[in-house]
């Protein structure tokens, strides 16, 4: 596997391999629960990707970063309610726990860095007045 984090971001690709990861979990998950939280736990870890592009490549991140960071947050509920129902095994669960928990530190410090960025440039902004 290539490491694509120096391309995409290193939240992106870390993400991008839970997903890779998650996908054919979830298939196994029984008919019973797969069309409900199955889909849910799919459809989220989706919409974090995006909401991760999406604050790739705009200037206002601080949405897009607070959708990911409140999306592996409903991942890490369901993830445990699906555990707790015995549809994910210790193992498995423990290994989505510990990435969801790394890609919540990147996405933590992306946040914390954009902040700053933006703190210096509203100072620099008002140092540059006369």
């Amino acid at each position: 596997m290539t490491d694509n984090s120096k391309r995409t971001g290193a939240a992106i690709e870390a993400h991008y391999r839970f997903l890779a990861w998650l996908a054919p979990v979830v298939e196994k998950f029984p008919k019973s629960h797969k069309f409900t939280i199955g889909d849910r736990i799919g459809t989220i870890a989706l919409d974090v990707l995006e909401a991760l592009i999406e604050a790739t490549y705009t200037r206002e991140r601080a949405h897009h970063l607070r959708r990911a960071n409140l999306g592996i947050e409903k991942l890490r509920f369901l993830l445990r309610l699906a555990a707790d129902l015995r549809l994910l095994d210790r193992r498995r669960y423990e290994h989505a726990a510990r990435t969801l928990d790394d890609t919540g530190r990147l996405v933590g410090g992306w946040m914390k860095a954009h902040t700053a960025s933006i703190g210096e440039a509203v100072s620099e902004n008002n140092s540059a007045m006369p």
